[in-house]
């Protein structure tokens, strides 16, 4: 029953709009919270919530370079290898990312 609640809980966290937004954006590179907030128009909060989720069951991986987190896909979780595909690329997201400042230029 254990797998079957995680796998729920999985499910749920994909079931969000912007969760999703995320994992598309995350398919193609590394991104920091300071690049996700540009491009969803989010706060910084707001973003930590949604990465916090998508970490927790195991769809993302994060790694702190000093005050910076960055975030990548779990290529281990085999759901992302089903669902990935399926996730059609928002090309306005793509066009904002290539525009954000990133967050070495932020102070």
């Amino acid at each position: 029953m254990e797998g079957l609640e995680h796998l729920v809980e999985e499910f749920k966290t994909l079931g969000d709009k912007t969760r999703l937004r995320i994992l598309g954006l995350l398919r193609k590179r590394e991104l920091c919270v300071c690049d996700l907030q540009e491009v969803l128009a989010i706060s910084q909060p707001g973003v930590s919530q949604h990465m916090r989720r998508l970490r927790l069951n195991g769809l993302v991986k994060e790694r702190r370079e000093g005050q910076w987190t960055y975030y990548s896909l779990n290529e281990e979780n085999p759901l992302l290898e089903m669902i990935l595909p399926m996730i059609p690329t928002i090309e306005e997201d793509e066009k904002r990312l290539n525009h954000a400042p990133g967050c070495k230029t932020q102070k």
